[in-house]
């Protein structure tokens, strides 16, 4: 049975979030490919490569990533590791779709309801400060165990969009597609934080699970109150935008990028890469 929040129960969870306190939350992320190679002329030879860019897709958006937070603040960067070589087709590299690097960094303050992400487009630094979104979260009443923290369930849907780009016969063709998302998140009231992995939030505890669509967050490691003190700090370096400007400058790049397919003559192939969903 679907539950709604009340002032009573929000002003006491708040409330416990009074106390000073920082805490380090490892996550791994997972987002299904959406990359699409097909024969034009029904041979098979491709197979095997399409299974070859699956799975290094598959791989590329396997990341780790660590929030550093307190009652008020965040970071949630990318653990460091070995850069991994980008899947190619037709000799050229893929980048993410949804923008942002490895040395991306997206500072919040909750209290302020605002966020600075650090991020690239193509090796451009971008700054995007805006303000949080305030999701419409409705909880439920159902729960599950995570690790040692028992979680709730949330639910929130919104109207997107879904691009797919295909280029077939040297042409560039793009259609959009609006369609109902729903996000499932699992939060814990354990750790009365209202944060949670990359931009979602606004719930009445640390959110340590999301399915949201085609991408999966979990969160595998919690370590409250370190003994080395957390230091957040706010990203200061980057071309200043905000998050619409953002958007329209990587969808102007993710086109360009898919144009240079088109220079790769009798390639024989129909790509079809999805962005959204």
């Amino acid at each position: 049975m679907k539950v709604l929040l009340t002032t009573t129960l929000l002003l006491f969870v708040m409330s416990l979030v009074a106390q000073d306190f920082q805490g380090k939350a490892t996550y791994k992320t997972h987002r299904k490919n959406s990359f699409k190679i097909k024969s034009i002329n029904g041979s098979s030879s491709n197979d095997k490569f399409q299974k070859e860019m699956e799975e290094k897709m598959k791989k590329m958006f396997q990341k780790t990533f660590i929030l550093n937070f307190t009652k008020e603040e965040s970071t949630y960067k990318q653990e460091a590791t070995l850069k991994a070589p980008q899947p190619q087709a037709n000799g050229l590299s893929f980048v993410s779709f949804g923008g942002g690097s490895d040395n991306s960094i997206l500072y919040k303050n909750i209290k302020e309801n605002s966020y600075v992400n650090k991020t690239d487009i193509m090796g451009k630094a971008f700054l995007i400060k805006d303000d949080l979104k305030n999701l419409d979260w409705e909880l439920t009443s159902e729960t599950k165990n995570i690790g040692t923290y028992t979680c709730y369930k949330a639910t929130y849907s919104v109207e997107a969009e879904k691009t797919s780009m295909k280029m077939a016969d040297n042409q560039l063709k793009e259609t959009k597609e609006k369609y109902t998302k729903t996000t499932t998140a699992w939060f814990t009231m354990q750790i009365p934080v209202s944060n949670g992995p990359e931009n979602y939030g606004g719930l009445p505890g640390l959110i340590l699970e999301i399915n949201d669509g085609k991408l999966t967050i979990v969160c595998t490691e919690i370590i409250l109150n370190p003994k080395s003190k957390i230091k957040i700090e706010v990203p200061e370096k980057g071309k200043k935008v905000n998050q619409k400007k953002f958007d329209e400058i990587q969808e102007k790049k993710s086109k360009e990028m898919m144009e240079r397919f088109s220079s790769k003559r009798g390639s024989g192939n129909t790509i079809e890469i999805n962005i959204g969903g």
